[in-house]
Order: structure tokens, then C-alpha cells, then sequence
């Protein structure tokens, strides 16, 4: 579908038209100045219809900023290109270069199909009115020529700069996701974090209250057997409340790269993997000297590969490798869950909640690497190479 790109801003388009006005009064002054050629029909045309016209477009852009974005007003502009030609036949040439102008600054607003589709119109508005004529700056074999290279010149123009405007559009309407699932991502761990407090330890701390509270009642009756059981009991609370606290710190990753190395942070992990999820991790890591940023960044990607092991894929087995290969650092993580065949691609963006494996993609380019996730219902293997040279250097 021909559908027009979103536009954030306004100010774009005011620029355009201050710009084209700025261009038609330099030409019309020129004009004045060469001593009004064409019998002044040039003038009259630029003075007359292109410097109103484009001061129509400065007004609409700031007031109604969709107006100047619809195809009526490229379709206008090549239009007046083509009053201007057909009242001065010598200006060919200046008016084929406004044309290139106005081709690549409307690809640039409306995106490559729809500009793509503006270029056409734009040469057969100027080009069959000329071929018409069979008028040129040469003879008619120049002039197909001339208007072959134009034609060419107008769609490849208007190609290129629609297609960088599309690539554009996409990755800030990506990042722009990736933000929002970020704040959702952040809303929802803090209200699962104040849940897990509230539910486990602020309630085993009240009840460790209570317990020595009955502990110092029974030393002060003189029971000490009974004193000491509480005590004990006491003590399980105690170490049930430390375990629970250092689970909610693995969910929510160290932090502390500058003292914590990569096989550091991932051995500490172990144990909350094994009561959480039931599976042995097997390790093979390479003792790598790697940037904090980077060690982060391969470890958060880790820990979402082996929780969508525990949770989603009911794996019974990973392994966790980080190498050196060549320049690059390797980081694999493999399971033998069930995958997740059919459901897609397994890069898009992931459910409100969590980050997923979208966040895993946005992690390895923010290292400047790549990620590649291999899946069916033998296993899921998920691969990060990343340049270590630059790693080290962020």
C-alpha cells in the first residue's frame, strides 16, 4: 500500500517552504536583474504563482501540518515546473534541477512507494508537455536523451531517499517500542519485587518477630529447652529471609561489572537456577577480560536465555560457553526444551511484561555484535558474536 510515513514534526516542513520561497524571489530577482527575458512571462509566473504557492505551504505546514503532506501538492509544484517551461522554453535545464529538488525532499516526507510513485508523475507532467513541443536544448535525439536520463535520475532519486526515510522511520518506531516494553518491563518488575517482599520476607519477618518474642518470654520463665527451640526456629526464618532477599538480587542482575567478572556473575547464579528450574547448567567459559558494558550486557542476555529455558521450554539440560573466536567474543547458550516451532519469528517484539528475546537482539547491537537464535522442538540455541576490540574500547 502507498501509505504516507508518519511525520513527528512540523518544523520539516515549515523549512521546506521557507526554503522554497527563499529560492523563488532569489530566481525572481535574477530575472529583474537579466532584465525580465521572456517578454517577463518567467517573472510573471514565478512572481505570480510559485512565491504565493510557496508561502502557502510555509502557512500550512505551521497550521495544518497534514495539508502540505498530501499528493495534491508535489503534483501542484511539477505542475507550475511545467508552467514555467512551457513560457520559457530556454529555462529547461533550471527547471529539470528544481524538479530533482522537489522529487527527493517529497520521497524524503512521503516514504519510497509514495515517492517513488510522485517521481513518476512528476516526470510525465514535465516530460510529455516538452516531448510535445519537440522542443529541447538540441536536437530531438538530445532531448530523449536529456529526458531518459531525467526520468532515470527522478526515480532513483526518489528510491534512495524514500528508502533511507523508510529504514529511518522503522528504527526509530522500533527503538520507540523497545522503550515502552522497557518502561512495562520496568513497572512490572518493581511491582513483582514489592509483591515478593510483601508476601515473603516482611511477613517471615513479622513471624521471626513473634518467635523472639516467645524465645525471651521462655529465658525469662526458665525454660531454657524451650527458649532454645524457638531460637533454632528463629534461625531457619532467618535463612529462609537471606535466601529469598539473594533470589530477588539474581532476578534483578548484578550490577557491579567493575568488581564482578562475567563467569563470576553466572557461577553466582547457579544455585537460584537449580532450586528455581531444576536443571544442572553445564559451563565451559573462557576467563576473558572484558569491558563492564560488555560483560553486562552478554550476561543479562544469559539470563533471559536460561529462564525462557526453565520457564517456556521445560528444558531438563543447558550449557552456557563464552569464548574467544578470531576478534569476536562467543557467547552460546543452549537447552534441550521444547522450542517454540511455529510461533513465528522468534526476534519480534515480546509480550508486555518482559523484554524477551527482542531485548536479547537490542542488547548484542548495543555491543555491536549480532544475535542468532537456532530452535525446533530438540532444543533452542542462542548465539551472540560481538567484535571484542570494540567491546573493550566501550
Amino acid at each position: 500500500m502507498l501509505r504516507r510515513l508518519p511525520i513527528e514534526s512540523s518544523r520539516p516542513l515549515e523549512l521546506f517552504g521557507l526554503v522554497r520561497v527563499v529560492l523563488a524571489v532569489i530566481t525572481l530577482t535574477m530575472l529583474f536583474a537579466l532584465g525580465l527575458p521572456y517578454d517577463g512571462r518567467a517573472a510573471a509566473v514565478v512572481g505570480g504563482l510559485l512565491i504565493p504557492w510557496s508561502l502557502v505551504i510555509v502557512v500550512l505546514a505551521r497550521r495544518r501540518p497534514g495539508l502540505p503532506l498530501h499528493p495534491v501538492v508535489p503534483v501542484i509544484d511539477f505542475a507550475a515546473l511545467a508552467v514555467v517551461e512551457l513560457v520559457a522554453p530556454d529555462t529547461y535545464a533550471a527547471v529539470r534541477f528544481a524538479a530533482l529538488f522537489l522529487i527527493a525532499v517529497h520521497a524524503h516526507f512521503q516514504g519510497e512507494r509514495r515517492g517513488l510513485a510522485l517521481a513518476l508523475a512528476g516526470v510525465a507532467i514535465l516530460v510529455v508537455p516538452s516531448a510535445l513541443r519537440h522542443g529541447g536544448p538540441a536536437t530531438n535525439d538530445d532531448l530523449a536523451f536529456y529526458e531518459t536520463v531525467f526520468g532515470l535520475a527522478a526515480c532513483a532519486t526518489a528510491f534512495m531517499v524514500g528508502r533511507l526515510r523508510t529504514a529511518e522511520s522503522a528504527s526509530r518506531l522500533r527503538a520507540r517500542g523497545l522503550s515502552r516494553r522497557t518502561l512495562q518491563a520496568e513497572s512490572e518488575v518493581r511491582r513483582k519485587v514489592a509483591e515478593s517482599i510483601h508476601d515473603g520476607p516482611v511477613q517471615e519477618l513479622i513471624g521471626l518477630d513473634m518467635v523472639l518474642v516467645a524465645a525471651h518470654r521462655a529465658a525469662e520463665d526458665g525454660d531454657s529447652e524451650r527458649a532454645g527451640e524457638l531460637i533454632d526456629e528463629a534461625h531457619g526464618l532467618a535463612e529462609r529471609n537471606i535466601q529469598a532477599l539473594r533470589d530477588e538480587m539474581v532476578d534483578l542482575g548484578p550490577y557491579a561489572f567493575e568488581e564482578l567478572a562475567f563467569e563470576t556473575a553466572v557461577e553466582n547464579c547457579l544455585p537460584a537456577w537449580k532450586r528455581r528450574y531444576g536443571f544442572e547448567v553445564g559451563l565451559a567459559l573462557e576467563r576473558l577480560d572484558l569491558a563492564p558494558e560488555c560483560a553486562g550486557g552478554l550476561f543479562r542476555i544469559t539470563q533471559e536465555a536460561v529462564v525462557n529455558a526453565g520457564r517456556h521450554a521445560d528444558a531438563d539440560s543447558v550449557s552456557i560457553s563464552l569464548r574467544r573466536v578470531g576478534g569476536d567474543v562467543e557467547l552460546r547458550v543452549s537447552d534441550n526444551g521444547g522450542g517454540f516451532d511455529g510461533e513465528g519469528d522468534p526476534l519480534e517484539a515480546a509480550e508486555p511484561g518482559h523484554l524477551g528475546l527482542a531485548s536479547m537482539r537490542e542488547r548484542a547491537e548495543l555491543l555491536g555484535g549480532r544475535l542468532n537464535i537456532a530452535t525446533s522442538r530438540r532444543g533452542t540455541r542462542v548465539l551472540v558474536r560481538a567484535p571484542l576490540a570494540s567491546v573493550a574500547a566501550r
